[in-house]
């Protein structure tokens, strides 16, 4: 234990002097030398949240405050959102409201804003992601916005997308049938996740294939969805 403790100190100070060494030096420069400095840097400050380190709160809240370009700011609001400490949801939920109001009038920045909440690994993602539909901002009738929330929680959030309940599945199997009356083509190409029952246990395969005959049985399906469905079962 003491020897693990003793490297994960060291560990720390590595990574703190990374962040540190890496800040940058003058105003923001999209060059391959500065891109591999920022994402090196954000890296230390992820590894530095996920050790938990004293610090790393400050480090999360001043990045995010005072980056003078979007991918710093993004990178600290995410990793402030995937941060489990209470403190660090407390200054997650804070930063969103904060964010959403500095951004609210660019549609494609909003969008990250929705992926990054649909991505968030934490327990309770299908909570979040509900919550998000009935956001003012969220339309379904916009496909950008659908697979901000929707196809960014089924296709990158599989922590909570495949909860052992099978209410992911479900929730997708929803949105698809909903959809599908809306903008079939989007409906569709929303299906991918449960068409690939074939990859996981005999469990999560029974429970993606019931969704998949659930969806088959509506009527009036449309013939895109319809074929993604017969195919995949």
């Amino acid at each position: 234990q003491f020897l693990c403790r003793e490297l994960g100190i060291a560990l720390e100070a590595q990574w703190r002097t990374i962040y540190h060494a890496n800040q940058p030096q003058g105003s923001y420069e999209h060059t391959a030398s500065e891109v591999a400095r920022r994402s090196l840097k954000n890296l230390a400050l992820r590894y530095l949240s996920y050790a938990a380190a004293e610090d790393s709160l400050s480090l999360l809240q001043a990045q995010f405050s005072d980056a003078d370009n979007m991918t710093d700011r993004l990178s600290a609001l995410t990793t402030l959102i995937n941060d489990p400490r209470p403190e660090a949801q407390t200054m997650a939920s804070a930063s969103l409201v904060r964010f959403y109001e500095d951004w609210n009038h660019e549609p494609l920045v909003l969008n990250q804003w929705f992926q990054i909440q649909s991505a968030c690994a934490l327990p309770g993602g299908l909570a979040r992601v509900e919550a998000l539909l009935e956001h003012s901002a969220f339309d379904l009738h916009n496909p950008n916005k659908v697979r901000s929330v929707i196809g960014v929680f089924c296709n990158s959030n599989p922590v909570n997308f495949h909860c052992k309940d099978g209410s992911g599945y479900r929730f997708l199997a929803d949105q698809v049938l909903t959809l599908d009356k809306l903008n079939p083509q989007i409906a569709a190409r929303l299906l991918t996740p449960l068409t690939r029952w074939r990859r996981f246990a005999t469990g999560p395969q029974q429970l993606m294939q019931a969704e998949l005959a659930r969806i088959m049985a509506e009527p009036g399906l449309s013939k895109d969805t319809f074929e993604i469905v017969s195919k995949s079962i």
